[in-house]
């Protein structure tokens, strides 16, 4: 079975994804799902954990990139994004971009003249229900003003020019790592970004290594309905679980109820059973109407678990 990626297009950390399917040559099928909420089928699915994108595979629904990328690992362990030239240092690199990058450009290139780029066309009605879903989303995450954003920008981007200035291809060396893949995807939304990615035009070296990862491109895949995604989850099973495979981190047995919610932004938390305890993965089993038995997973960093208390 084809793994799912539930996306939308301008989506950064879904062309990461995108993009390590394609350089993996993992054949995936797309299902488009909205920018804002509501989110009905994203919900079913996850039970409201609500950031893109998601991976699916039958009734397992995999949340955050740095998991997904594990998941594709499995799948596909050659071309590695964990080659041994770069061991330690990518993932940390890649979770620093994840986070820090990440907030750096998004801010930038939604200043003004990003935003009036990126909503031309659309009603005032739908550019303010857009507003209003970000601040949501990232509640009291502290957001950076645009000239603090800018200077930082410049700083990151002048330094990985003077890595690549050593005449390797990739960041880190001579093969691709997930450290690549992460770097690359805020640097792609600010590229696509209008007026704000002239800010990019003074980074040879860069430019022509975005445009070697660009290349890649997003491999084979077909496309289905989120609604036909649901039912597939429903008429799927989880897979099988190990109580043996737990481990007790937190004083909570396997199957204890609780909820699991990222612990910086959309902040939706997830009820259910918990389920999978390991060293860099934690999950839980929750029953839906529409989707049924799923397992939800995510990864350890960056997300809470808490026991629900009796009422």
């Amino acid at each position: 079975m084809r793994p799912i990626l539930h996306h939308y297009p301008n989506s950064p950390f879904a062309e990461k994804i995108r993009t390590l399917l394609g350089f993996k040559k993992i054949p995936w099928t797309s299902v488009l799902i909205p920018v804002i909420m509501p989110k009905p089928d994203v919900v079913a699915l996850t039970g409201g954990h609500r950031r893109t994108p998601i991976l699916q595979q039958g009734a397992d629904i995999y949340c955050d990139t740095a998991l997904i990328t594990r998941v594709l690992e499995d799948l596909a362990p050659e071309p590695t994004v964990f080659p041994e030239s770069s061991a330690g240092l990518a993932p940390i690199l890649a979770q620093w971009a994840d986070a820090t990058l990440f907030g750096t450009a998004i801010p930038y290139t939604m200043q003004p003249a990003g935003f009036a780029y990126a909503m031309a066309g659309q009603p005032p009605e739908v550019q303010k229900a857009f507003m209003a879903d970000r601040m949501a989303f990232r509640g009291a995450l502290p957001r950076l003003r645009v000239p603090e954003a800018t200077e930082a920008l410049k700083v990151y981007l002048g330094e990985f020019e003077t890595l690549l200035a050593k005449g390797q291809p990739w960041l880190l060396g001579p093969e691709a790592s997930i450290a690549d893949f992460s770097v690359y995807h805020p640097l792609w939304f600010v590229a696509r970004g209008g007026p704000p990615a002239a800010i990019l035009e003074d980074y040879p070296r860069l430019r022509a290594w975005r445009e070697r990862i660009a290349a890649i491109g997003h491999g084979e895949f077909d496309r289905m309905e989120s609604g036909a995604a649901v039912a597939l989850a429903a008429a799927s099973t989880p897979k099988p679980l190990d109580p043996a495979d737990f481990q007790d981190t937190h004083g909570l047995a396997f199957g204890t109820p609780v909820t699991i919610a990222a612990i910086d932004y959309g902040c939706d938390p997830v009820a259910g059973e918990f389920v999978i305890s390991r060293a860099d993965e934690i999950g839980l089993r929750r029953v839906d109407p529409r989707a049924g038995t799923v397992v939800v997973h995510f990864p350890r960093i960056g997300f809470e678990i808490r026991k629900v208390e009796a009422a």
